[in-house]
């Protein structure tokens, strides 16, 4: 009646950091969300995050992780969307911040054992189990590690994850049996 314009409730992303705008991966995923295509554009935040991560930028690399995570989840692909969630888990982790990647991990496993991803759900708990075991949860750690050791070796995983879940978990040692000491 005034004239007078209203924006809808902007409903997506916020706009992409100006520090983060230059290059030819920000190129390529300006292009893909501009275009709506959120597979393309989930992809080119994935390679973005990569670089960040080879670089040491964690602030970068966690802001392309999220945005990855968020087009994937809207391009409907359930698989990257459980792979990135579980990598966003394995950032914060490496960033120094195990309690705030339990959520990813969390979210990873539950998104890959509702489709079936026996391969994904395993890395997930293995993050998981690594980042309680950081926290000083050591049996709960432990237990996700023997689940991670299980559903990794189910699902045909290369034996160095296999591995690195059965390390993780370590051996029980049974208290109260009878050793011989040796002096």
């Amino acid at each position: 009646m005034l004239g007078l314009r209203i924006s809808p409730p902007r409903t997506g992303l916020r706009e992409l950091p100006l520090a983060l705008r230059h290059g030819d991966l920000a190129t390529r995923y300006l292009d893909a969300e501009r275009d709506d295509d959120h597979r393309r554009a989930g992809t080119a935040a994935v390679s973005a995050m990569d670089r960040a991560i080879e670089d040491g930028e964690w602030w970068a690399a966690d802001i392309w992780a999220h945005r990855g995570l968020w087009h994937f989840e809207r391009a409907d692909v359930p698989l990257q969307a459980a792979r990135q969630a579980r990598r966003i888990g394995d950032l914060r982790s490496a960033a120094g911040d195990p309690d705030s990647a339990r959520r990813y991990y969390a979210e990873a496993i539950d998104e890959s054992r509702d489709i079936g991803a026996e391969h994904e759900q395993g890395l997930a708990a293995l993050g998981l189990g690594r980042a309680l075991l950081e926290l000083g949860e050591v049996t709960s750690g432990r237990r996700l590690a023997g689940a991670a050791e299980t559903l990794l070796a189910r699902a045909g995983a290369p034996q160095g994850e296999v591995e690195s879940a059965r390390r993780l978990r370590g051996e029980e040692l049974v208290l109260g049996e009878q050793t011989e000491e040796r002096e």
